[in-house]
Order: structure tokens, then sequence, then C-alpha cells
């Protein structure tokens, strides 16, 4: 039986290969098409069962079922077990095909959603508390969630060749903000028609239990799978990194791409200080502008709903700029827009007053769209590059691993520098976080050069 399993999720076999050129494109330009936006939606939908939660909380609350600081706790657990998960998971999908990894990962997180909506019921079946039921079910749903990236990240590497990445890799990770927003609207909608709260967490189970099966049937693995030649042949274009040898095993190429490999882990740590920025200015732009500037909650929620709208074009755009003018190469669109994010947030804690609405969400529109570049390019794109195709679902979960720690040091660290020195505080912290993560990426500058000349 365990045979079985692990043989289900080893990489498809090669088809024999095509021949006839015309057959060839037009074939990869049916499979590219395919794979993105079967990649697309699916990361979408684990946003769905994953957001979902933080939507529907002040209903948790006002029925009774969880204080706020239980809430709290289970937050940081999915994000401990979310982010850890993510480098195993990438080291597993390295090593596995793309769409059994990605469409178990949506399934299993659908269920241990569909069991969270009978928390009240299983507490009174089951010797323990739902506090700890729901803490224990969604640290496993952080577990299913990290199995979401990894294969998206291999399947970019397979499929889309160095020369268009940035573009095509940005372009995609749109994709969590479409999640975010249709899951806020699912559940806007569940609401309205008194669904009732366990239906926030049974449809959006129901609708990634259907698309993890459809995932197994439209999507595939590596091109090779389907007969058709890898991107760099079909492309005419070279990988930046290459292996040293052909016979290394999967954790000799680990060990030296990924944990020993210093511009991964320069990366890594520009990681949390991008996510630092993120969070820190995402989630405390509402508490700052009420408690500091005299907003009301809702006035103070339509300014901060700026950063995350303006997010997404703002990391499409550094993708498409970085493979338009620097040749796909990352560090220096992300200098570029570090530098303006710093000046932004400092813009947006001088100018944020009542009186300067429209000002002041123009500056947090500012902050989404120029954070966003480098969240998308640092710990995916850059990462791609500086390591071989063949760890890159590995290279993208270990930086993704620390930008979450970055995340939790946001909620903790935020908190604390807003008590102790004031909101002021909170901004200069990001601005030193901006200086940070530039120093850290710009050392990666001559590799991804010397890749380019490769």
């Amino acid at each position: 039986m365990f045979a079985k399993i692990v043989n289900w999720f080893k990489p498809l076999p090669d088809a024999a290969p095509l021949s006839d050129e015309q057959e060839i494109k037009k074939l990869y330009r049916s499979w590219r098409i395919k794979m993105f936006f079967s990649m697309y939606f699916g990361y979408a939908l684990f946003y769905f069962t994953r957001k979902n939660l933080d939507i529907i909380k002040p209903t948790l609350i006002e029925n009774n079922l969880f204080t706020v600081e239980q809430l709290g706790t289970i937050g940081m657990i999915i994000y401990l077990t979310y982010g850890i998960g993510k480098f195993v998971s990438g080291i597993i999908a390295d090593k596995c095909n793309i769409r059994s990894v990605m469409a178990v990962g949506l399934f299993t997180s659908s269920v241990i959603n569909i069991l969270f909506a009978f928390i009240p019921q299983l507490a009174g079946i089951l010797p323990l508390s739902a506090t700890f039921l729901a803490a224990f079910l969604w640290g496993l749903n952080g577990v299913a969630q990290s199995m979401g990236f990894p294969p998206v990240a291999k399947g970019l590497v397979y499929w889309f060749s160095p020369s268009e990445r940035a573009t095509k890799w940005t372009l995609w990770s749109s994709s969590h903000t479409f999640g975010a927003f249709f899951v806020a609207q699912l559940i806007s909608l569940l609401a309205w028609m008194k669904c009732g709260w366990q239906m926030s967490f049974i449809v959006p189970a129901c609708m990634g239990i259907a698309y993890s099966l459809f995932m197994l049937w439209a999507m595939t693995d590596k091109p090779a799978t389907v007969g058709l030649p890898a991107i760099e042949i079909y492309r005419n274009d070279k990988m930046p990194v290459t292996k040293e040898k052909s016979d290394m095993s999967q954790w000799e190429i680990v060990k030296k791409y990924v944990l020993t490999n210093p511009f991964l882990w320069a990366l890594a740590v520009s990681y949390v200080f991008i996510y630092y920025v993120r969070f820190a200015t995402l989630d405390w732009a509402t508490t700052f502008l009420v408690q500091d500037r005299g907003f009301t909650q809702a006035a103070a929620a339509s300014a901060a709903s700026a950063m995350p709208f303006l997010g997404m074009p703002g990391g499409i755009v550094a993708g498409y700029l970085a493979d338009k003018f620097f040749q796909g190469r990352c560090t220096q669109m992300n200098l570029i827009y570090l530098v303006i994010l710093a000046a932004s947030c400092w813009c947006f804690y001088k100018v944020a007053s009542v009186d300067a609405f429209m000002l002041t969400a123009i500056f947090a529109a500012f902050i989404g769209f120029f954070v966003d570049g480098p969240q998308n390019l640092a710990g995916g794109v850059q990462a791609s590059r500086v390591t071989v195709q063949e760890s890159v679902s590995a290279a993208c979960g270990f930086t993704g691993m620390f930008g979450y720690f970055g995340a939790m040091l946001s909620s903790k660290g935020a908190a604390f520098i807003s008590v102790n020195y004031g909101w002021k505080g909170v901004y200069v912290s990001c601005i030193f976080a901006c200086m940070i993560a530039m120093a850290c990426i710009a050392t990666t500058w001559k590799k991804e050069s010397a890749g380019v000349k490769k």
C-alpha cells in the first residue's frame, strides 16, 4: 500500500520525443497555457481554504466559539507549520510530479476545512477542547497548504525559460490577490444568505476537492512527459546555474545548491525583512490610522485597502521590467523597488491625516505596489536563478520559510515597537528593514550577471 502511494507521487515517465517542429510548437503553446492557468486557479483555491478563517474570525468571536487570544494562537501555529512545511514540501516536490503534490495538498486542506466546520460536535465526542482541536487542525492545514507553492515553482521553471520567467512568475503571483479577493466575496455572499459560519469552511472545501480532481486530469509534469524538449532547448535559452556533476543525488543537490548556497541564504535573510515590511504595514495600517491619526474604522479600512489593491500590478510590473530591461535579472529591480518602498513608508507616516485622505490612500497604494515586487521576485524568481533547476522547489520553499518567520516577527515586533517607541518607530523600523534587504540582495548582483553572460 505504501509503495503504491510513493509510486503515485514519483515523476511521470518521459514520453517518446516528438520530432515535428510544428507539432512541438503547437503542443508547447497548449500545454504552457494549461499548466499556467491550472496552477493559477489551483493556488487561488489554496487561499480559499486558508484565508477563510481570517475573514470569519469576528463571527466566531461573536458566537463565543473562540476568543481573540485563542484565534491569535491558531494564527501563529499555521504561520509556523506553513513556513517550515514550505521547505520540507519543496525538497519533496523536487523528487515528485507536480500535479500529484499540488492536488493532494489542496484535497487534504479541503478535508481539514470540513472537519474544522464540525469542531463543536467533535469536541463533544472527543475528550479534547474545541481550542485544541482548532489549533491542531489548522496546524495540519498549514502543512497541507505548504504543498501548494513548491510544485508551482517547479512548474514555472520547467515550462518557462529564464529570459521570460520574471514576467510569467509575477503574473502567476497575482493568484494570491485573486484568491484572497474572491474568498472574501464568497464568504460575504454566504453571510448575506445567512448560511451559518460552517458554510464558510464547507463551501470552499467542496470547491477545493472538485478542483483537486480537475488538476489530476488537466495537468502533467515536465515537458518530457508529453514528448516535448526541455524549455531551454525549445526557447534557445540557457539555465543560469547547472549541476557540476550529472550523477549527483537529490541530497547532494539540496546540500550544495540550497543549504550551503550563500546567495540563497542572502535572499532568504532579505525575505525576512521584506515580509516584515509587508505585514507590518498591511496588518497594522488600520490600527495606526485610527489610534494615531483620528480616522474612523471605516475610513481607515478604506484607505488601507489601497495596499493590497495596488500590490498585484506592482508585482507584475516588476517582473515585466526585469525581463524587458535586465534580461531576467532581478537584483536591479528589487533595489529600485526597495528604495521607493522605504520612501513610501516614511511619506505614508508623515502625510496620513483625516484631512488628506486621498494622499494617505495614495501612499498606502505606493507601499502595496512597491512591496509586491521584491516579495515576488526575491523569494521566487531570483531564488530560481541562483540555484539549479533540480532544486528550485526546495530553494523557493527555503526562502518562503524565512519569509513567514518575518511575518511572525512583524506580528509581535511591530506591536512591541508601537507600544514602546510609538508608530513613528514602526515605520522607521520598516525603512531599516528595507535597507537590510537591499544589502542582502545586492550580494547577488554578480551571480545573476554571470548567469546572463553564460
